[in-house]
C-alpha cells in the first residue's frame, strides 16, 4: 500500500464552473483516485474553493454584496456541482476558513524567517479615476517578450513568462479600459533566484512527467526573478508580520495562499477525524506520493511557486534556514496538467456566452455521459474541442449501444430464461478466451491509469466491452434454449462474469452507472461510492459552510480492482436501461441555447 495525495486545483469562487474546468482538474483527478483506492492504496483527495483575490472583490462591488457573501454563494454552488458529478473528495473545503488562514500564515512567516521573503519597493498600478490599486491580473497589454496582444500584468499566457504590469506595452485596465498610473509600493517577494538551484535539482529528478509539463517547468528556471507574494488589496489573508498585520490594504497574494490550500485542507481533514496529526502520513513521510491535477495555465504555480514555498519552508535554498513546525513537507511527485477544452471551436468565455456550465449540462444529461466524454475525448495531452454532435454520438454509439446494451440484453436474457445467474457447465475455448481477456484488463487498464493515460485506459476497457459484445453475438444464447439448454446457461454465466469484470474496469470512469450495473446483476451494497455534502462548523469559530466528504473504504464501499466470481443463484430482475439515448434534436437545441447566450 502506498499513501497517495491527490491535490486537485481549487476552482475560483466568482461564478459557476463550466465543463472546461472539470475536464482539466475534476474528472481526471477523480478517475485516478478511484482507481488507486480500488488498487489498495490509501488516497487523500483534497481541494476547495479559492475565495480571495481581486476578481471576487470587483464582482462583489458590482453586485453590491460583500466578498464573503459572493464567495458563500458560489462555494455552495460549486460544491453542489462537483457532488452531482460524483467527484470523490475526502475533503472539499474553502480558503476562507480560520484553519486555512493559520496554515498559510505559518508558511509565509517561516519562509520570511528563513530569508526567502524579501521586502522590495516596486511600482503598482492605480486607477486614475478611483485611486484604487489595480492588481496585475486586471491589466492587459502587449507582451514585451513575445508580442502577444492580450498578455496579463502578471503572466503572458502565450509564452508563459512572468511579467510586471509596468513592462506591458500599452497597458489598459480590464475594469474600465483606462491607462493605469504606476506608483511606488512596498511588497514581499519570494526570492526565487535563491531557490533556483534547489528547484532545478528537484525538477531534474521528475523524469516521469508529461513531456510538455516538464519542458515548460525547466524553461521557467532560465530567467527566475523574485515574485511578489503580497498585494495592495483589502480582501485576503493578513500579512503575518509585525507592522503589517494591521495594514488593511496589504494581503497575501491569492496565489500564495491558494496553493497552501492543499496542505491546509489535509490538516482540516485530519482535524475532522479521530487523529488530528494523520495528515503527516501524506506530507512528512517521504514514501508518500503526491499528484497535482490542473489545467496547463496553472503549471507555473505548481511546478515553481508551490515547490519554492515548500523548499523555503524547509530551509533548502541558498540561504539555508530552519524547518517550520509542520516539518519538512513533500514536494509534488507529479504535476498532472491537462490542456484546454474548447467548445464548438471557440474558447470558453462566460462573458461572451461561449460556455456550458456544469450544473446546466447535469440538469439535462446523465453525469456519466459527461464523465465519459471527458475521459474519452478530453484534453489530456492536447487541446480538444467539445461539440454537441460528438457528445451525442459518443453517448449513443459507445455508452448506450455498446456498454449499456450489453448489460441490458444479458440481464434480460437471464431474467426471462432463468430468473437467476446460472452455474457454468464445461467451458469451451471461446469461453475461456473471453474470461482471460477480461481478467487481463485489470493489468492493462490499471497500468495505464497509474501512468495518467486515462484516454488509453478507457479505450482499452471499451475494447474489452467490445470483445464481450462479440462473444454474445457469436454464441447466440437466445437460440440455445431449445437446442442446448445447458450450453445456454454456460454462455450466460460467462457473459455475466465478463460484464462483472468490465463493470469494475469502468468503475473509476463511470461510478454512477457502475453502481447500477452492479445492482442490475443482483449486487447489494455500495461498490462505487459517491461523495456527500455535509454542513460543518468552522473548526476555529468562523462561519459554517458545506464540504464534500465521503466513505471510500476498500472492501466496505469500494470494490477491489480484481475479478470477483459471480454467485450462481443470484436473482436477476427485469433490467431498466443504464443509459439514456439522446435524440439527434439535442444538437440543434443546444446550439440554439448557445446562440441565445451570445446575443
Amino acid at each position: 500500500m502506498t499513501r497517495i495525495l491527490t491535490a486537485v486545483a481549487w476552482p475560483y469562487a466568482n461564478g459557476p464552473r463550466h465543463i472546461g474546468h472539470v475536464a482539466g482538474f475534476g474528472v481526471p483527478s477523480d478517475v485516478y483516485s478511484r482507481y488507486m483506492r480500488m488498487a489498495g492504496h490509501d488516497v487523500l483527495m483534497v481541494s476547495g474553493t479559492d475565495e480571495h483575490g481581486t476578481p471576487i472583490l470587483v464582482q462583489a462591488e458590482q453586485e453590491g454584496v460583500t466578498p464573503r457573501e459572493l464567495a458563500d454563494r458560489y462555494n455552495r454552488m460549486i460544491v453542489e456541482d462537483l457532488h452531482a458529478l460524483g467527484l470523490s473528495y475526502d475533503l472539499f473545503t474553502r480558503t476562507t476558513t480560520v484553519n486555512h488562514y493559520t496554515v498559510a500564515q505559518e508558511l509565509f512567516r517561516t519562509d520570511h524567517a528563513n530569508g526567502y521573503m524579501i521586502e522590495q519597493t516596486t511600482t503598482g498600478a492605480v486607477s486614475p479615476s478611483t485611486g484604487r490599486t489595480l492588481p496585475d491580473r486586471y491589466i492587459e497589454g502587449t507582451c514585451p517578450i513575445c508580442g502577444y496582444g492580450n498578455a496579463r500584468g502578471d503572466q503572458c499566457d502565450n509564452c508563459g513568462n512572468q511579467l510586471d504590469p509596468a513592462d506591458l506595452i500599452n497597458p489598459k485596465s480590464k475594469v474600465n479600459g483606462e491607462t493605469p498610473e504606476f506608483v511606488e509600493t512596498t511588497h514581499f517577494f519570494l526570492d526565487l533566484p535563491a531557490l533556483s538551484e534547489a528547484l532545478g535539482e528537484w525538477l531534474k529528478t521528475r523524469t516521469g512527467w508529461r513531456p510538455n509539463v516538464l519542458k515548460f517547468s525547466l524553461n521557467l528556471l532560465e530567467d527566475l526573478k523574485p515574485r511578489a507574494m503580497t498585494r495592495d488589496i483589502d480582501w485576503g489573508i493578513p500579512v503575518p508580520l509585525e507592522g503589517w498585520e494591521d495594514n488593511k490594504s496589504k494581503r497575501l497574494y491569492v496565489w500564495f495562499d491558494a496553493v497552501v490550500g492543499y496542505l491546509s485542507a489535509s490538516i482540516e481533514w485530519a482535524r475532522r477525524t479521530d487523529d488530528p496529526e494523520q495528515w503527516r502520513k501524506w506530507w512528512n513521510d517521504t514514501e508518500a506520493v503526491s499528484n497535482y491535477f490542473m489545467g496547463k495555465d496553472n503549471i507555473t504555480f505548481h511546478s515553481q511557486i508551490w515547490p519554492a514555498e515548500l523548499l523555503a519552508y524547509a530551509g533548502k535554498g541558498a540561504k539555508g534556514g530552519e524547518v517550520g513546525k509542520y516539518g519538512e513537507l513533500n514536494l509534488p511527485t507529479e504535476v498532472v496538467s491537462s490542456e484546454f477544452l474548447t467548445m464548438e471551436g471557440k474558447q470558453f468565455s462566460s462573458s461572451r456566452g461561449v460556455v456550458i456550465y456544469v450544473r446546466d449540462i447535469l440538469s439535462r444529461y446523465q453525469p456519466d455521459a459527461l464523465r465519459y466524454f471527458i475521459c474519452a475525448a478530453g484534453p489530456e495531452n492536447q487541446d480538444t474541442d467539445f461539440t454537441w454532435a460528438e457528445f451525442v454520438r459518443r453517448t449513443n454509439d459507445e455508452l448506450v449501444a455498446g456498454w449499456g446494451n450489453l448489460v441490458n440484453r444479458t440481464a434480460s436474457l437471464i431474467n426471462k430464461n432463468l430468473g437467476e445467474i446460472p452455474a457454468a457447465g464445461e467451458l469451451q475455448p471461446v469461453d475461456t478466451q473471453l474470461l482471460e481477456t477480461t481478467k487481463a484488463g485489470f493489468t492493462s487498464v490499471g497500468d495505464l491509469l497509474a501512468a495518467h493515460k486515462q484516454k488509453a485506459a478507457l479505450a482499452e476497457a471499451m475494447r474489452i466491452v467490445g470483445e464481450t459484445n462479440k462473444y454474445l453475438s457469436d454464441t447466440e444464447p437466445w437460440k440455445l434454449k431449445k437446442t442446448d439448454f445447458e450450453r445456454m446457461k454456460t454462455v450466460l454465466h460467462v457473459a455475466a462474469q465478463a460484464i462483472s469484470d468490465c463493470r469494475v474496469l469502468l468503475s473509476p470512469f463511470l461510478p454512477h452507472s457502475s453502481q447500477k450495473v452492479y445492482e442490475t446483476f443482483g449486487g447489494v451494497g455500495t461498490v462505487a461510492p459517491l461523495p456527500e455534502i455535509r454542513e460543518v462548523e468552522d473548526l476555529d469559530g468562523g462561519p459554517g459552510y458545506p464540504v464534500l466528504m465521503g466513505n471510500y473504504t476498500l472492501g466496505e464501499t469500494v470494490a477491489a480492482w480484481e475479478s470477483v466470481a459471480i454467485v450462481p443463484g443470484t436473482p436477476i430482475a427485469a433490467p431498466t436501461p443504464i443509459f439514456t439515448k439522446l435524440d439527434d434534436s439535442v444538437v440543434e437545441e443546444e446550439l440554439a441555447r448557445l446562440a441565445d447566450k451570445d446575443k
